[in-house]
């Protein structure tokens, strides 16, 4: 049996309220995320998937639970130890104008990792910048651009490609297209699916809506209050919900085309 990029045992996260005393932002959740697959969690702002999402990348410590990435137990490890893991997940988030040094070029932005981890040297980093660029369909001139230089779209495809210059097993995208217009949304969304199916690599997209996480994803998991309420592949969680909390989120989004 092959195991998956990325596993989740019982995972909780807490963190300290001065008012409330501790807040369980994650609570009890677990999934796996098979090599090649997307997986779309679905869910309303503070139900907790960001936090989920993040914990998974270790950007928070769990409090019990387990997580294992790229066939890796990282839940406990030190900041040391989970600096070799790091390009095995990468993570694209909502703002990609807040995610770049505004000092540092696009293509300093795309180099970084790749000279960190080893990759490639600093003066063959260049070279392997600009073909990422292009893979992500932007110009290679635009690595000697600033972020303010560039638009929101423009931004997102350079964080994309950021992600990608390691070639990582898992990809983390947070609300990746919800600051985005619609036109350049759709964009955004076409270039995932081309760079999942040319990669084969595994995504987790977090998003609240419902008809993005349709048209991206294999599976989708719904979220509520830090929980995991059902997850399961698209077409049977659309046509099939098992959660009261999932039928009724699925009533207030309008059928697709064709549906109706």
């Amino acid at each position: 049996m092959i195991e998956p990029v990325l596993r989740v045992e019982e995972l909780v996260v807490e963190f300290r309220d001065p008012g409330r005393g501790k807040l369980r932002a994650v609570d009890g959740v677990s999934l796996a995320i098979r090599r090649g697959e997307i997986v779309g969690l679905v869910g309303e702002s503070g139900s907790g998937k960001t936090t989920l999402a993040k914990t998974v990348l270790r950007l928070y410590r769990p409090h019990s639970g387990r997580i294992v990435l790229a066939g890796v137990d990282v839940t406990r490890l030190g900041e040391a130890q989970l600096w070799a893991t790091r390009r095995h997940a990468q993570m694209v988030f909502q703002d990609p104008l807040s995610s770049f040094n505004p000092r540092h070029t696009i293509g300093y932005a795309l180099a970084v990792p790749l000279f960190v981890h080893g990759i490639c040297s600093k003066r063959d980093a260049p070279g392997r910048v600009a073909c990422m660029l292009e893979d992500v369909g932007l110009p290679p001139s635009f690595a000697s651009r600033y972020p303010h230089q560039l638009s929101g779209g423009q931004l997102q495809r350079a964080a994309i490609g950021r992600a990608l210059v390691l070639s990582p097993a898992l990809i983390v995208a947070d609300e990746a297209v919800s600051k985005l217009d619609v036109s350049v949304r759709a964009q955004i969304l076409n270039l995932l699916k081309r760079v999942h199916a040319e990669s084969g690599l595994s995504l987790l997209f977090i998003t609240h809506d419902l008809h993005v996480a349709r048209f991206l994803s294999d599976r989708i998991g719904i979220m509520q209050a830090g929980r995991l309420l059902e997850i399961g592949p698209t077409r049977d969680v659309f046509a099939r919900p098992s959660h009261p909390y999932t039928q009724t989120l699925l009533g207030t989004i309008a059928p697709a085309p064709g549906e109706a």
